[in-house]
């Protein structure tokens, strides 16, 4: 009866037919009326019964889907139980207690396609009828059709329930599928701006020096545009590796592009020369912490020194500049806190306490 109640898509009403042969019994009773006119009254509101039956399973998703929303679809099935209660009583004087069967069918469609409110009252009282009729008309003989409407019921419903179930299984895969898709469309945008950040920032001082370097020293603009050309690839190459998701950074090597990045800009550095002391699970965030405090100074602060310093546990990056546009907000300092953040560390960003500049600052559990 449980998929008889719903039946799986477009073709429920299949599923639902295999169950009517239940009602066989009416037939039966019906063909041994003797009474020609409830005989064939009872005959062909059976026929109508299991016809109606099918056609409000097959309409069950149309209605749940149609305009009106839960109201509308609770109105159009109450208007379906109570043509099949009013064929079904067509049915009684034909074929006695063996009309009880169709309150079975009943039951189950009340308690598939109504609210819970609605439908449970409905089918204990329908459970009820059937139990408490064969007892009080004469001739009836009880057939365990309370228990049989009571089982459907609950059968029918278990199966709405697990039915509901999925469908919020499907719609929180969903939600999850469009959240990973934006948590990674967030990452490739913060990597790019990471990256194309300090890679065209360096492209532009180089660009500058080589223009100046024209009219002054041939040989060393022409080794400057080829560097150009170099660090142009190598930011495509870094573009396109972020967006497949398999682009990695490397403490040393940021480390160098950072000295080769300050020399460009004309800014004193003073650069360690090795990171072997740091953790190797802290290296990518302090590659990340010093491209983009490299880059900032760079491209905002007017520095003329900078320093950064090394330990297991922490990067500092301070210069005698104005930090980037004045403050420490900007976009490439809220995604290295989202990174320190997802690490476990924290970052401070700020103007230094101890003379003109800016710090960046970078702490991680050791």
């Amino acid at each position: 009866m449980t998929t008889a109640a719903t039946g799986p898509g477009r073709y429920g009403w299949l599923f639902a037919a295999v169950w009517l042969f239940y009602l066989g019994n009416n037939v039966q009773a019906l063909v041994g009326q003797p009474n020609l006119y409830w005989r064939t009254a009872g005959l062909i509101s059976v026929v109508v019964f299991a016809a109606g039956y099918l056609f409000l399973v097959s309409r069950a998703r149309q209605i749940r889907r149609g305009t009106g929303g839960p109201a509308r679809h609770a109105v159009r099935t109450w208007l379906g139980i109570t043509l099949l209660l009013a064929l079904f009583g067509l049915q009684i004087p034909g074929a006695g207690d063996n009309a009880l069967t169709c309150l079975v069918y009943i039951a189950a469609l009340a308690m598939v396609n109504l609210p819970l409110a609605q439908g449970a009252p409905l089918a204990l009282t329908l459970a009820a009828a059937a139990e408490i009729l064969p007892h009080v008309v004469p001739g009836w003989t009880d057939g365990q059709y309370g228990l049989a409407v009571l089982l459907g019921s609950l059968a029918t419903y278990g199966f709405r329930a697990a039915m509901e179930r999925q469908a919020r299984l499907v719609v929180a895969q969903r939600e999850l599928a469009d959240r990973a898709v934006a948590d990674e469309r967030a990452r490739i945008a913060a990597d790019l701006h990471d990256i194309l950040g300090h890679s065209l920032t360096v492209v532009t001082v180089k660009a500058e020096l080589a223009q100046r370097l024209l009219d002054v020293d041939l040989d060393r603009a022409r080794r400057e545009l080829a560097d150009l050309e170099t660090l142009a690839r190598d930011a495509l190459a870094d573009v396109r590796a972020t967006a497949m998701g398999v682009r990695g950074i490397s403490l040393p090597g940021e480390i160098a592009a950072a000295r080769e990045a300050l020399a460009a800009a004309n800014v004193e550095a003073d650069l360690p020369g090795a990171a072997d002391e740091v953790p190797s699970r802290h290296r990518e965030l302090f590659a990340w912490t010093i491209r983009e405090a490299v880059t900032n100074v760079v491209r905002h602060s007017g520095a003329r020194h900078v320093r950064v310093s090394l330990a297991p546990g922490c990067v500092e990056i301070v210069d005698d500049g104005t930090g980037p546009a004045g403050s420490s907000s900007g976009q490439g300092l809220a995604g290295l806190r989202r990174r320190a953040d997802a690490a476990g560390g924290q970052l401070t960003a700020g103007t230094r306490d101890d003379q003109p500049g800016f710090r960046v600052r970078v702490e991680v559990p050791t």
